[in-house]
Order: structure tokens, then C-alpha cells, then sequence
């Protein structure tokens, strides 16, 4: 299993601190939402119908012609390489770790690839798959580059896959509108944007023929009753998403501005979290941990991701916890 952030158990237990007096800033999940509608008792008592409403309420969130819901996007990540034999894949990185491994897992060549890299390595693949915007870095690309490289892929059956988890914030970047194009998938999570990670939902847009092999593979009632009707009448609050929107994107300028005010300038993020590539990125990532406070360390970039403080309490707390550790590590 690939390290992921959000491992309070184990922070606890490694720094001796209890679990409740931790501020977990590891993850780019919204840290907070806003208040969910109760469940109906059929949701829970009965198996899911796909006749409910929610993948129309979805297309119209995502602005998409044809998706499916899968049981949070790292199902799509795990099932699509199935659907392929034998290809050579381009991943642009460094990026979400879980994309090369399930592919490599089903025996496909990967091939890393730097931004630069792509064009000229493109005739070669049967896939490119990215990131948009990035995670960890936040780097976005801009779409008439990528309708390109899709262009280029369809021509000859390949695909251009796009996971954009981190999107919901900047939709008017999204390549959704493009998605029902053969050879052209991307990956939406739920989770991230709503602060609801635990419900497992995400959403796959792309031609319909593929969509029926995908839920062929995954098989029936693979997203749960709960989850379902939860999202059917979250993704229709369109003014529960709009402030949301407008909350988490403040946030980012803020954790953005007070990193640059603690001598941690990012060098990359987007509104649910903040990428820094300080000296000794290792030795603020343990000064935190002492402090109850855990950052995300990506140790092969020397780099830290920041994500989201849920309340006022906790931003007060980072800046005290920032202060000490720049004092300490001579910075």
C-alpha cells in the first residue's frame, strides 16, 4: 500500500500525542461543509437503485454529457488499466503515486514524464495520463493544450485521462464539456470539495461506451444507497456549492499569504492546499509533528504540502507552530 496523508493513528502514536489534540493539515480534503440532509431509512435498508436521479443531477453539476459513479475516484484509478492490454502510458510527474501503480499492476509500461517531455514523447503513447490541477504541485494546464494532446491521442485510439479531484473549485477549467469525446476520461471526486472523503464517491466522464464496460467491471450497486441519495441533493445545492467555493478559495489566499509570512513560500497550490519546497523540508516536517501538527512530507521532492485549517483555532495555531519552528530551524 502507497503512504497517503490523513495517518493521525499513526502521527499519534510515533510523536506521543493523542489523536484528538492533532491539527491534520496532510490531506487536500475540505476541511469543513455544510449541514447534510438527513438519510432516508430505505437508503439504509434497501440496495441502491440506478434509476434514482443522481447521474442526472451530476451531469448537470458537472456540466457533463455521460458519467458514471464509482465508489470514490481511486476505483476508476484500479479498474481502468483493465481495460486496456499492453500499453505504453506517459504520466506526467511527480504526481498522485496511485496512477503509476495501477497501472503498472496490470502489467502496462509507465513512463514518467516531465511537462516538457510530453510532445515530444507523445507519438509513442497509447495513454497520457495527468493530474489537473496537480497534486502535490498545483500545476494546471491549460486546456487548449491538452484538447491538443487529446486530439493527437484520439486519432489513434488512445486516451487522454485527466484526473481532476482538485477542479471543483475552478470549474471553468474543467475539460467536462469535452468529456463524452472518445478518448477522452476524467476523474471527479466528491469527496474532496464537499469535506466528505469517508462517503467514497466520485464520478468518471467519458463516452458512454466505456462507461458500460467500466460499470460492467465494477459490477452492480457499486456506489451505496447513502452516499448516493447524500450527493443527489448536495450536487443540487448549488447555493451550499457556492459558498463552499467562495470559503475555500479565500482559505487558500490565506494559507498561501501566511506561509510567505513565515518564510515558507509556495511554490504551487490551488484553493484546498499549498505546495513548498523549503531547505530542509524533513526537519519542518518532524518541527511540526512535535507541535501536534501534521504537514505532508514528500521526501523524494523535499517538499511539504499544506492543507486547509477547519476553524480559527487552528489557523491561530499554525502561525504560532510556524513561527517557533523558523525560530528553531534558524530560518
Amino acid at each position: 500500500m502507497l503512504e497517503h496523508g490523513g495517518r493521525l493513528r499513526a502521527a499519534a502514536q510515533q510523536y506521543g500525542i493523542a489523536r484528538e489534540d492533532w491539527l491534520d493539515l496532510s490531506t487536500g480534503i475540505a476541511p469543513y461543509g455544510w449541514p447534510l440532509p438527513a438519510i432516508a431509512a430505505e437508503a439504509w435498508a434497501r440496495l441502491p437503485e440506478p434509476d434514482d436521479g443522481l447521474e442526472a443531477v451530476a451531469r448537470d453539476y458537472y456540466g457533463a454529457a455521460s458519467l458514471l459513479p464509482v465508489a470514490g475516484s481511486q476505483a476508476a484509478i484500479q479498474a481502468l488499466p483493465r481495460l486496456r492490454k499492453g500499453c505504453t502510458v506517459g504520466i506526467l510527474s511527480p504526481t498522485y503515486a496511485e496512477h503509476a501503480a495501477a497501472w503498472r499492476r496490470e502489467g502496462h509500461r509507465v513512463m514518467q514524464l516531465s511537462e516538457g517531455a510530453i510532445d515530444r514523447a507523445l507519438p509513442r503513447l497509447d495513454v497520457l495520463l495527468l493530474v489537473n490541477p496537480n497534486n502535490p504541485t498545483g500545476r494546471r494546464i491549460e486546456t487548449p493544450r491538452l484538447l491538443a494532446w487529446h486530439a493527437q491521442l484520439a486519432e489513434r485510439g488512445g486516451w487522454l485521462l485527466v484526473d481532476e479531484a482538485f477542479m471543483d473549485c475552478t470549474p471553468e477549467h474543467s475539460l467536462a464539456a469535452h468529456g463524452a469525446q472518445p478518448g477522452m476520461i476524467l476523474l471527479r471526486s466528491f469527496g474532496k470539495f464537499f469535506g466528505l472523503a469517508g462517503l467514497r464517491l466520485g464520478f468518471v466522464l467519458a463516452e458512454q461506451e466505456l462507461l458500460d464496460e467500466l460499470a460492467e467491471l465494477l459490477g452492480p450497486w457499486a456506489v451505496s444507497g447513502p452516499a448516493r441519495q447524500l450527493a443527489r441533493q448536495l450536487l443540487a445545492d448549488g447555493a451550499g456549492q457556492a459558498r463552499q467555493r467562495q470559503r475555500l478559495q479565500a482559505d487558500g489566499e490565506r494559507l498561501a499569504a501566511l506561509l510567505r509570512d513565515c518564510g515558507l513560500p509556495p511554490t504551487g497550490g490551488c484553493a484546498l492546499f499549498q505546495f513548498c519546497c523549503p531547505p530542509r523540508a524533513g526537519d519542518w516536517h518532524v518541527a511540526l509533528a512535535r507541535r501536534g501538527i501534521l504537514v505532508r512530507l514528500f521526501p523524494f521532492l523535499d517538499s511539504l504540502r499544506f492543507g486547509l485549517p477547519p476553524h480559527e483555532a487552528g489557523w491561530q495555531r499554525l502561525q504560532q507552530a510556524l513561527r517557533e519552528c523558523a525560530e528553531e530551524l534558524g530560518q
